[in-house]
């Protein structure tokens, strides 16, 4: 396979900066994803990387030789769709064959390749099957499978699952960290789905306004993020923002009826305003004595068989607290809840970096 290297990559339409000096290192065998709301960029980087979008300034290149000036067809890529593209009067093996036909690739070779991409996929009974006659899921792996027969140094993925069902795009999930798996190839991943993103990727790329926030270990970003937004963004429910003043002695973090215990390592910010983020699963039923804890009434709640999402206000804004299904709590009840203090997480109300 290949490495992958974008160095300060940027896009301009006109007056609009779509991609503003990405710098990124994809190594051989990893599996990276872009991901950021819509907007963001991530999908002309991608489309600059398989040489759909020309590059306005930077440069990109894949396993040491510079790709700005190549082709597509001459990068050694493989791109799978959001819209799957298959040709409609194809069966199934001409659809997988067609872009090896179009290389004049040798017509032993082409059936081999096709016989053993359909193997991995599982799709041997579908092969002459016209694409109309197939489920979502079934169109997607084919359009997996054109790309895995090209045996490409890397492999783009545009939102390839934004059409299925949630069901199937579980299912799909699993499939795709499977298939990487067994064929250890290089490949970057677009998505707007921060769930696509945390199971999929070796390493995860959070994008906004075309500038890359932070990016690392999908873990890492959920429990070290970097500003606020990426806190918000990765993780569902979204993490909780409230402002507090921090009290002069430093022991103290108040807002509208709030007042929580500081952290021993946040002493030294006594007397400033931050922003205080909480996940909702750092909160939790509080018993009377607990000194992280404040009272409150539930608004809505949302019970999802694994869980209870509790919805209220504190500190003036609107919050949500995920609990045990166990516990038995209603709606409009009054409850007192706790924070874990070793979750908490402070960002700058102006920079919205994390402190």
């Amino acid at each position: 396979m290949a490495k992958v290297l974008i160095k300060d990559l940027n896009k301009k339409y006109d007056d609009v900066h779509a991609v503003r000096n990405v710098n990124l290192e994809i190594r051989d065998r990893e599996f990276v994803v872009l991901v950021g709301p819509s907007g963001c960029g991530k999908t002309t980087t991608l489309r600059m990387v398989a040489g759909l979008e020309d590059i306005t300034s930077g440069e990109i290149s894949i396993d040491g030789r510079v790709v700005n000036d190549l082709a597509p067809m001459d990068r050694d890529i493989a791109m799978v769709f959001q819209n799957y593209a298959l040709y409609p009067h194809m069966s199934v093996q001409d659809n997988m064959a067609f872009g090896l036909k179009m290389r004049k690739f040798e017509r032993a070779d082409i059936e081999r390749r096709v016989r053993q991409a359909a193997e991995i996929l599982g799709i041997q009974a579908l092969l002459a099957r016209k694409p109309r006659q197939l489920s979502g899921g079934q169109r997607q792996r084919v359009a997996l499978g054109r790309a895995i027969v090209r045996n490409p140094r890397v492999f783009l993925f545009d939102e390839p699952l934004s059409n299925l069902d949630a069901a199937l795009r579980v299912q799909m999930r699993v499939e795709l960290k499977r298939l990487h798996e067994r064929l250890e190839t290089t490949a970057i991943y677009v998505t707007h789905d921060q769930i696509e993103a945390m199971t999929l990727g070796d390493r995860v790329v959070v994008m906004k306004d075309g500038v890359v926030q932070q990016e690392g270990a999908p873990l890492t970003l959920y429990q070290r993020p970097a500003n606020r937004f990426v806190a918000s963004f990765i993780g569902s429910p979204a993490m909780n923002f409230v402002d507090v003043n921090i009290s002069g002695d430093g022991l103290w973090a108040e807002a509208q009826g709030l007042r929580l215990q500081v952290p021993q390592r946040m002493r030294s910010l006594g007397g400033q305003r931050l922003t205080l983020g909480v996940r909702p699963e750092a909160l939790r039923l509080a018993n009377g004595a607990d000194e992280h804890g404040f009272a409150t009434t539930v608004d809505v709640l949302e019970p999802l068989g694994n869980e209870i999402l509790l919805n209220f206000r504190a500190g003036g804004v609107q919050m949500v607290a995920r609990v045990d299904p166990g516990v038995r709590v209603k709606a409009h009840e009054s409850v007192r809840l706790a924070l874990d203090p070793q979750r908490l997480h402070f960002f700058d109300p102006k920079t919205e970096a994390a402190i």
